[in-house]
């Protein structure tokens, strides 16, 4: 391996050489977002961008053509943050672990929901690798924070060699393995907004097996109640049952103006059930999937409600 200094004197770039002696990779560690997004505006072949790793490496592994240039996002402070802000809100930044979010005491006392769902990610060593960017940019139709995410109306900050923007979380994936971002573009951090008085989430998913698996289906649900009980805002989202996580607009709208009483739930199940699209496969059959799925969401939601209440 080959360390090159650039002028800076803040990154480089660390080539790999095959046995014949040919460049088949190049490495870079910028410490700053302007080195990230000149890198990526720069490069001439493919990119990857990777913080933990835990996706990404395995595929190389395993025989996957490596890309022309891999760029390590670890060093840049703004994504490896958790911050508080003002206003009552959170920014996560890209590159945190799951170990670092778990961590948090404000940040799980907040959302209980979406950090018990990236601590579902893997085992204790996966934790202190794995990141919530890389999690959503693997674009897995079975990742366990994605839903969590979207029900948090998070919205993720994007950085490029043209400039920032922003989306929300549900527009970043479009199918099975691939996202809406550009190759020269990656995600620096994502915004939780404030919580309302009353407001709670919980994830729950189902797996072939109880430890280290990749859920075969999932839920997530995030709510406020009013100080009468009553649900006055609600977002569900379904994951491993479509090719993309499944925003369900009209389940949330069910619990809208009720008490979670059985009735409401029962309507709830159903249209859960109608909004599943999964496949069937050696670790699941669609209808399986489909009645898991609407049990995950009808107790998600009774956890978020009983949250909501204390």
């Amino acid at each position: 391996m080959l360390r090159i200094p650039l002028k800076s004197g803040k990154w480089f770039f660390a080539i790999t050489f095959s046995a014949a002696g040919t460049v088949i990779m190049e490495y870079c560690a910028p410490v700053t977002l302007a080195e990230v997004c000149a890198a990526l505006g720069a490069a001439s072949g493919t990119v990857k961008v990777f913080a933990g790793g835990t996706d990404l490496l395995p595929r190389f592994v395993a025989g996957v053509n490596p890309p022309a240039l891999l760029i390590d996002i670890k060093h840049v402070p703004e994504t490896r943050e958790i911050r508080r802000l003002a206003e009552g809100g959170f920014v996560i930044g890209s590159a945190c672990s799951g170990g670092q979010i778990s961590a948090h005491t404000e940040l799980v006392r907040s959302w209980p929901g979406l950090t018990e769902a990236m601590d579902l990610i893997g085992s204790v060593q996966i934790q202190s690798r794995a990141t919530l960017g890389g999690n959503l940019c693997n674009a897995s139709p079975a990742a366990d924070s994605v839903p969590a995410l979207i029900a948090s109306r998070a919205r993720c900050r994007i950085a490029g060699s043209d400039g920032e923007r922003e989306l929300p979380v549900e527009d970043i994936i479009v199918s099975p393995g691939r996202t809406c971002l550009r190759q020269d573009e990656f995600i620096v951090s994502f915004f939780l907004p404030a919580r309302n008085p009353r407001s709670a989430d919980a994830y729950l998913r189902m797996t072939p097996r109880t430890e280290m698996d990749i859920a075969i289906a999932s839920a997530a649900v995030n709510l406020t109640v009013d100080e009468q009980g009553v649900v006055n805002e609600c977002h569900v989202v379904l994951g491993a049952v479509g090719p993309v996580p499944v925003y369900a607009l009209p389940a949330a709208r069910i619990l809208l103006g009720s008490r979670l009483d059985e009735e409401v739930r029962q309507r709830f199940r159903r249209q859960i059930s109608a909004l599943c699209r999964p496949i069937s496969d050696k670790r699941g059959s669609a209808e399986y999937r489909t009645d898991v799925t609407a049990v995950l969401a009808d107790r998600a939601a009774m956890t978020a409600y009983n949250r909501a209440l204390l």
